[in-house]
């Protein structure tokens, strides 16, 4: 047996193979090994698997001409199923995320992104964005997942093939800013302009 294993970055994904060949079972297979069926692709795909979540900092309304730290929450999943008689463990990750951001511009990252303290708000991530224009946008995800699983408690292999998994889009508001001097002292004038 030689596994398989997705390069991170392909669209769509490539598998390369890892490490040398060897036997999964160097003495005598154990009773009934040869006829436990393969976790395929189609079942794989079929799996309840979470979608990630979209996270956004500064929150729902942003800034024209600033990043905009956007980012996915995500991880690993295990499942068991049982198929044809037999108890398959699968365990699933994430391997590399396509964001949509709304505006026409799209991203393919191997990184989730994550959140940023307030006062490094507006500075630049892996998968921060700057949008050029003001209005609402819809930034979606999708999250492309790879698994391997085990038959029966035997040793884990690679499933041969890619789940994709869509995001709950999540809303942003573009708002642009104008910077404008006031001569009022809103503690002698409350009222006054720009108090």
């Amino acid at each position: 047996m030689q596994l398989m294993v997705p390069v991170p970055g392909t669209a769509p994904v490539r598998y390369e193979k890892s490490g040398a060949p060897e036997c999964q079972f160097p003495n005598e297979p154990p009773s009934g090994a040869a006829a436990a069926p393969a976790f395929t692709q189609r079942e794989f795909r079929r799996l309840p698997i979470a979608p990630a979540k979209i996270g956004a900092q500064p929150g729902r309304h942003t800034l024209k001409g600033a990043e905009t730290n956007i980012y996915a929450e995500s991880g690993e999943q295990s499942f068991s199923v049982t198929l044809a008689g037999h108890e398959f463990s699968i365990r699933t990750r994430p391997l590399e995320y396509h964001w949509d951001y709304g505006d026409g511009t799209t991203l393919i990252s191997a990184a989730p992104g994550g959140p940023v303290p307030e006062s490094r708000w507006g500075e630049k991530t892996v998968t921060s964005h700057v949008y050029t224009a003001t209005g609402d946008v819809q930034v979606g995800l999708t999250t492309v997942f790879v698994g391997e699983y085990s038959v029966d408690g035997g040793p884990f292999q690679a499933i041969v093939g890619t789940a994709e998994v869509d995001s709950q889009p999540r809303a942003l508001s573009i708002w642009r800013s104008q910077v404008k001097l006031y001569a009022d002292d809103c503690n002698v004038n409350p009222a006054g302009e720009g108090c």
